[in-house]
This record gives structure tokens, sequence and C-alpha cells, in this order.
């Protein structure tokens, strides 16, 4: 059996999570995971030091248990925004990049596995001079990435649900045999989401309210989309609502504010990235809200006029991870409170 972290076909409600290949190695192991393009890696035990591309990768491997074997990142987490009980952790691991990880600092690494979350495929603007496959391999660095985030893009059909960020969980907790504490958060995840669906998964699309992620932090000259392959898409869906721009195809896309004025959404969520402190959250969304109500384009919008705003993170809602599970609960129970407790 193959499956794991980027599963050819991905974007479809198949399980891609990773399984063992053979009979052999280290319990558990060998574990094959494939790439968006189908390439194969085989790991036959556990790796023991390991590099994240980004915050997000670092965090799955955090609440899975294996945080110890996690020598470097790239794009840290900044201090207190992670949850507490991860902050910690996160902060005494090495930084090896503010941004994308130079080329030679990671090939120097002594990693034996890399985790991208969007580089080497182009994903996320072709960020950064990342090593090719070949140098990879002359390093001895096995290279996979997160599916959800770097698949989204290339997936030929809307995100609809989270199967694709279970996936990503349970082919980490396969490669770094923390199978099981995958399994139980993945459970977690799916025991929420399916109480939600329960209160308003029959809800006619037609009848659900309109609803609008506005990324301050992309900058609000044009905003910024969520389109139907980002895994915003899922977790406004899953939560009762309909995300405005459900009909752009691909993870992000540059609009202008008619187009929003156009879709004139019901609900706006101030999608403010997290700044380390409840207090610093609460002055980045005042000043999101504030904008809104006073940009001459924006003030007459239903959800500005009737103050129908929802002041959730960006990351938990853009960005593939646990907490996707806890933002459908959040957003369904604002939207519909006499269905979702």
């Amino acid at each position: 059996m193959l499956g794991g972290l980027l599963a050819a076909g991905c974007g479809s409600t198949d399980s891609g999570a990773a399984s063992p290949a053979a009979r052999g190695g280290s319990a558990g192991h060998p574990v094959t995971v494939t790439d968006c393009a189908g390439a194969r890696t085989t790991f036959t035990s556990p790796p023991r030091n390991i590099v994240t591309s980004n915050a997000s990768s670092l965090e799955l491997l955090l609440r899975l248990g294996a945080g110890d074997k996690v020598i470097g990142t790239g794009f840290p987490p900044g201090k207190g925004t992670l949850p507490a009980e991860l902050d910690a952790r996160a902060q005494r691991v090495k930084v090896l990049g503010e941004t994308v990880i130079p080329k030679e600092k990671l090939l120097g690494s002594r990693a034996d596995l890399y985790i991208d979350t969007f580089a080497s495929m182009n994903m996320g603007g072709g960020m950064g001079d990342t090593p090719t496959e070949q140098e990879f391999r002359a390093a001895a660095i096995k290279h996979i990435y997160l599916k959800s985030t770097a698949c989204a893009a290339m997936s030929k059909s809307p995100v609809t649900d989270l199967s694709a960020v279970e996936d990503d969980i349970l082919s980490l907790g396969a490669v770094t045999g923390t199978r099981a504490k995958a399994e139980q958060l993945v459970g977690g995840m799916r025991k929420k989401v399916d109480a939600v669906q329960r209160a308003v998964g029959g809800i006619p699309e037609s009848e659900r309210p309109t609803y609008f992620f506005f990324d301050y932090d992309a900058g609000t000259k044009q905003p910024m989309a969520v389109c139907n392959r980002q895994v915003a898409n899922a977790v406004i869906g899953l939560a009762g609502a309909r995300n405005v721009f459900a009909d752009c195809d691909g993870d992000y896309q540059q609009v202008g504010w008619e187009d929003v004025i156009a879709k004139n959404p019901d609900w706006i969520q101030l999608g403010v990235r997290e700044r380390g402190s409840e207090a610093a959250n609460r002055k980045a969304f005042d000043e999101a809200e504030k904008w809104l109500r006073s940009n001459p384009a924006t003030r007459g919008l239903k959800a500005v006029e009737e103050g129908q705003f929802l002041r959730i993170g960006s990351e938990r809602t853009t960005i593939a991870g646990v907490e996707n599970a806890d933002t459908v609960e959040r957003i369904a129970r604002t939207l519909h409170p006499g269905k979702v407790r």
C-alpha cells in the first residue's frame, strides 16, 4: 500500500495517509509516502534529525510528540503565537532562517528529513533558492511535503473537507513513529467537525450565510481572496457558511474591493495573524474593523453595517493544522447559535 504526505491526486477525499510499505524494519516501518507528482520516499526507521520549513510543520511535530527530533526550522513562530503548551518548546528550536532556510545551511544541517510546506514545489510564490532533489540525496536528507498546503493550488477539485489535513497528520505520525498520537489528534478533529455537521450539514446552500475572509495583514489596497483550493474554503463550508469567493479556482487570488462589494457578505472574518499576546491581537483586530468601518468602499457592506465580524486568527483558518477543527466550531457557533452550542 502506498500513500502519505502529498499522495498522488491530492484534494480528493480518499485517504492518503502513509502505511507500511512492507514487513520488516523498526516497529511500524518501513513507511512509504509520495509527493504531488507521485515520487516515492521510503523510511525504514523513524528520522532522528528533522528540519521544518516553517511553523506549521513544526507545530504538527510538537503536537505529535516528535518535537525533540526537530533540530531547526525556517519561518519560526513568534513568541506567544502558538498555544501555551507548545510555545516554550517551539522557542527552543534552532532558527535556521527567519524566512526560507538558505540552501547551504539546510544542506549542512545534518538533518535526515526536511519537511517542506511550500518552497521546492514552487508553491507560495517560488520562495527562495531551495536545493534540488539531487542535492538533497547527496546530503542524505529525505525530502517530503505537506500535501494540504503544497498541493492546494494543484488540486483538480475544490477543498471541501479536512481530509488532506488529517492525512498529513497521520502520515507524519507514521513517519516519525507517533502513529497513536496522530490517530488521537485526528479523532479529536473528526469528533468536533462531525458534531457541527450533524447540526448544520443539512442547511441548503442557498440558505447559508455568505462569508468573506478579510486577510488584513495581506494588505488593504487590494484584498486577497481565499479561493476554493484553500483549506479555509473547507473550514467555512463545514461551519455552515458560503465562502463568497468559492467560485475562484486556486488557493489565493487578488481581487478588487468592487468584487467584495458585489458579493456583499453577511459575515466578515477579520483575518489577523497572531501577534503574540491577547492585547496585541485585540489591537490588530480593532485596527482591521476600524479600517472596514471607515473606508468608503467597505463601510456600506451588510456585514459592516450590522457589525457581523468574527475575530479569529488567520493561521487557524488558512494554515492546515489541528486548530482548523476548532475554527469550524467557532464559526458555526457564531453563525448558527441556535443549532451549535
